[in-house]
């Protein structure tokens, strides 16, 4: 290969690696919205219903299962539990910061 053929190679990768990255960060941003906005919802229908901790239980369990049959494993109890507190932890949406995942959240 010559020079310019390794640096046309160069710039092209270059391109298409931050492409990918911008994906990857696009893709985090969008799930932290979306699950903020399933836990306020969540929050919202169990506010709405007074909900007793037993029947939210129930109401989390059946909610898991229908998502998860649609949706994959992703949408099981203890993560719509985490979406939840991750709600009542952030209530203002400006709070959050859209560079950080999921999984900083979580932590």
């Amino acid at each position: 290969m010559t020079d310019l053929e390794i640096s046309l190679y160069d710039k092209v990768a270059d391109i298409i690696e931050q492409a990918k990255n911008n994906i990857k960060r696009n893709i985090n941003s969008t799930m932290v919205i979306a699950y903020w906005s399933i836990g306020k919802i969540i929050v919202e229908d169990e506010l709405k219903g007074k909900v007793r901790a037993e029947y939210g239980k129930a109401i989390l369990k059946e909610l898991s299962e229908r998502l998860t049959k649609e949706f994959g494993s992703g949408f099981n109890e203890r993560n719509l539990r985490n979406m939840r507190q991750f709600y009542i932890s952030f209530p203002i949406w400006n709070s959050l910061s859209t560079e950080l995942s999921w999984t900083h959240y979580r932590h």
